[in-house]
């Protein structure tokens, strides 16, 4: 079978992606083997690959691979989110574009349109991360609208309602005008941002007097229902127990105290708008001050607005403004910077609004998850930095709300029966949910008819938190043969931005539905970035198409660039060099795989010079086994694959496959060559889950596979014992190669020519590597001396000292004249090291580390000084 000249990742990829398919070695079912499982962050429905993506799973697909050749039943489940508010919007935007208003549409009809979008544009990311290599069980692919999906989701709710942890409350909340649903805090991304501060007269019912508030909204003048001052500020005791005048609608509302009020922050008097701020609707609720809301729910003011009903806030706060200073009530404004809430999907600045929402009660829930992660440590995060991020998040955690004013989702499965608010049951469905509210009510004779089920939405991650479960059906049945083997999981991998929106939440999850973790440690990767440190996105330009990186430089390419940079919860400095490197290493290993293959075999006897560098080999292949393991133990992906990237480019390819190289169309012996065979294959199998398709074409390129012989489900390299002492010996005879290749290189004596090397062995090194040196120094004659030798070039490693015997082709005047001006220039160099040393003041003043390595200078100085002199001698 003939080797292409080439690597070309394009004819490769695609092949060997549709073999492993084809051969099913992706997918896992139970049996007698120890599970290893990965349950994917899912990424949006309708979302694309992008950077992130990239790296988030190129590292799942890494621990998988390994596993998979580890002897492990690997699973790694894949599936998308339906992403309600995210997909929600798309959807209307496209319906918008056609003509359609969704408030057109009933429920149904919506839903259908939705699930069209998705059936078109879902998944769209599964099939590109095919391209990059990842090995999914693509036929458990999983979406969280999936109907046994749904039915955890409903399972759950019900499940936490009937323990009473699940209730309906009118609250404050954070309300997205855009996406017109209620969000979470953690859905909300404070961002300081430049405003303004306006500073408005309120007239004093009955007087002349007024009375000035600074604030940052005036267009919410409307829903004033107070002005509070507080009790302490002898500034306004003037104003107790009066009234005051809202400008432009003329409202008379009271003047209240409250020590709330920070005298400090504007003038010291407050207005309170209890429907639109979270303090204010606590003071509003101490005073029994009237609630006025003054907002539609896109944000434009209704009737309460006036002549600005209807009008967009950002809008209606500038022409307030402007009639505020009309009519003389605007004293001034000043520039002032503030925290604005901003929905983390659609970018809106958040309104807080009241309303009626479903909320979880999170104090007693938690509990499990942080005694899980800080005390005994049963699920631990890479790296431990995040322990603290983690814990202040969750002992400041507040009742989540669950509702959100959506169609696309899971509908909260609460059903009305009657006019009040409590009158309402929660059940798995409808019928259940009649049977329910029949006996509640004590009236046989309710129909179905009767009933009407909360339009509302489940929150995305109420669906989320129950993933690792709800993929192997553990919600539904807990007693399935998939769930009782495959849960807990083993490893998840995510960013740290979702610590506590997905990974928190399935932690309490996992220990309320269980009493198991749901995973053993938790991978969290840092954010790709430019060389600029910018992270990347569509909006800077910033981010490369990562299917266009891939085209460039082949999936193992960008997989090899990417992780090379990626160390465990630090952000990657992304840079496309980086890619090219990575396909610069499959080149090289695609190159070493055709020179050994290019080799004549014959049945002759081994040399000294490759059976112990084989040996050696061996040995280094060990000790880097020992590293790449270690580094795996502690998620030092990029480390690991450091490892065996300079174990292969510098070790096999750099020294092993020179030393073994037969001479010029001379054959290689059959021993030798088999172990490099061996040896090889041992590198694809290390390499393997990090460049899968490389390795995959040049394994079965060695031999004639069956499928159960394929790299995919090979066995991962075993630790057996090496003689270690060969690792440091090969070092020392590494060094003295190079300055062999360093002498002939400076004085022009050609790689072809045979040399002579005499040695005083002042270290007592062993003589294992004589024959590596004889050949590759191309040494005539290696032979070991106790004193110096006339008439030599000379060089040293360690206290050795190596004397090549001039031949007539060197110029001896020319090389003295040479030397002496390199002695004359380092005689210098070591005056200004001995100069600092010398300076009491430097060496009292200077940190530990400046003096040692000023004194590794002066020790580097003297030691060339005395090669040179000595060549001087010798060639004088």
């Amino acid at each position: 079978m003939a080797i292409p000249a080439q690597f070309n990742p394009k004819d490769v990829e695609k092949k060997w992606y549709d073999y492993w398919m084809k051969n099913n070695y992706f997918h896992s079912t139970p049996d007698e083997r120890t599970p290893y499982t990965i349950v994917i962050p899912p990424p949006n429905v309708t979302g694309v690959l992008h950077m992130g993506h990239m790296l988030n799973n190129t590292i799942q697909d890494v621990l998988i691979r390994r596993a998979r050749l580890k002897g492990y039943n690997a699973c790694w489940v894949p599936g998308t989110d339906h992403a309600s508010i995210a997909t929600e919007a798309k959807v209307v935007a496209k319906l918008k574009s056609e003509g359609i208003n969704k408030s057109d549409l009933t429920r149904e009809e919506f839903l259908k349109h939705a699930y069209d979008w998705t059936d078109k544009y879902g998944g769209t990311i599964l099939e590109q991360l095919k391209q990059l290599g990842c090995s999914c069980d693509w036929d458990r692919t999983k979406f969280t609208m999936d109907e046994d999906m749904s039915a955890s989701v409903i399972k759950s709710f019900v499940d936490l309602y009937n323990k009473g942890m699940i209730y309906r409350g009118f609250r404050m909340v954070n309300w997205d005008p855009e996406a017109k649903t209620t969000l979470s805090d953690e859905e909300v991304i404070h961002e300081e941002r430049q405003g303004k501060l306006y500073f408005i007269n309120y007239k004093i019912e009955g007087s002349n007097d007024t009375l000035t508030i600074a604030t940052t909204r005036p267009e919410t003048i409307f829903g004033d229902t107070a002005v509070c001052i507080n009790p302490n500020d002898e500034r306004f005791t003037h104003l107790k127990g009066k009234k005051a005048i809202v400008p432009i609608c003329n409202r008379v509302i009271p003047i209240i105290e409250d020590e709330y009020v920070d005298v400090e922050f504007g003038t010291g008097c407050l207005k309170v708008t209890p429907a639109h701020d979270v303090n204010d609707k606590e003071l509003g609720d101490k005073h029994n001050l009237e609630i006025i809301d003054i907002f539609n729910e896109d944000a434009t003011l209704n009737t309460f607005g006036l002549q600005f009903a209807g009008k967009d806030r950002f809008v209606a706060r500038e022409e307030v403004a402007k009639e505020l200073e009309a009519n003389g009530a605007l004293v001034k404004t000043e520039v002032h910077m503030n925290k604005v809430g901003t929905s983390e999907r659609t970018k809106a600045v958040i309104e807080p609004r009241l309303s009626d929402q479903w909320f979880l009660k999170m104090e007693e829930l938690v509990k499990p998850a942080i005694k899980a992660v800080l005390e005994t440590e049963e699920v631990k995060l890479y790296p431990s930095k995040f322990n603290n991020t983690y814990r202040h998040w969750m002992e400041n955690i507040r009742d989540w709300n669950i509702s959100r004013q959506l169609w696309w989702g899971q509908q909260i499965p609460a059903y009305y029966y009657g006019e009040g608010k409590e009158d309402f049951v929660v059940a798995e469905n409808p019928t259940a949910a009649l049977a329910l509210a029949q006996t509640k009510t004590g009236n046989p004779n309710l129909t179905a008819a009767d009933l009407t089920q909360d339009a509302d939405a489940l929150d995305t991650w109420f669906s989320s938190w129950l993933w690792p479960m709800a993929v192997f059906g553990g919600v539904l049945d807990p007693e399935n043969e998939d769930f009782k083997y495959y849960y807990p999981t083993n490893d998840l991998v995510t960013g740290p931005d979702i610590l506590f929106f997905w990974v928190a939440r399935m932690i309490i999850a996992g220990y309320e539905y269980t009493g198991k973790k749901p995973f053993n440690n938790v991978y969290l990767t840092g954010l790709v970035r430019d060389k600029q440190r910018r992270k990347m996105s569509k909006s800077l330009g910033n981010s490369p198409d990562p299917l266009d990186l891939i085209e460039k430089f082949g999936a193992d390419g960008v997989r090899v660039g990417l992780l090379l940079s990626a160390s465990a919860g630090n952000d990657i400095m992304f840079d496309e060099e980086l890619c090219n490197n990575g396909k610069a290493f499959a080149n090289k290993i695609w190159n070493a795989f055709r020179l050994i293959k290019g080799w004549e075999v014959a049945d002759i006897a081994q040399p000294e010079a490759s059976k112990i560098a084989i040996d050696w080999y061996e040995a280094k292949l060990q000790q880097t086994l020992a590293e790449i393991e270690d580094n795996f133990e502690k998620y030092r992906l990029s480390d690991a694959l450091m490892a065996i990237y300079k174990l292969v480019w510098d070790d096999f390819c750099s020294w092993l496959l020179e030393i073994i190289k037969p001479g010029y169309q001379q054959p290689i012996d059959r021993a030798t060559f088999d172990k490099a065979i061996e040896l090889l294959e041992a590198n694809l199998k290390l390499l393997h889950p990090f460049m899968p398709f490389l390795t995959e074409e040049i394994w079965q390129y060695i031999a004639d596979r069956t499928p159960e012989q394929a790299l995919i489900v090979s066995e991962w390299p075993t630790m057996k014992d090496t003689n270690a002492d060969l690792i440091p010996a090969f070092d020392f005879a590494s060094e003295v190669i190079s300055g062999i290749r360093t002498i002939r290189k400076e004085k022009n004596i050609s790689f072809k020519d045979t040399i002579d090397l005499k040695v005083i062995n002042n270290e007592k090194v062993a003589t294992t590597f004589d024959a590596v040196i004889l050949k590759l120094g191309n040494v005539e004659s290696l032979e070991y001396v106790t004193e110096a030798v006339d008439g030599s070039l000379t060089f040293r490693v360690k206290s050795n000292e190596y004397f090549i015997p001039i031949s007539g082709n060197i110029d001896v005047e020319a090389e003295v004249a040479k030397l002496e001006e390199e002695l004359k220039y380092i005689q210098g160099f070591l005056r200004s090291v001995q100069g600092k040393l010398s300076n009491e003041k430097f060496v009292n003043g200077a940190p530990e580390q400046v003096i040692a390595n000023e004194r590794k200078k002066e020790a580097d100085a003297l030691a060339k000084i005395a090669t040179i002199e000595q060549s001087l001698a010798s060639l004088k």
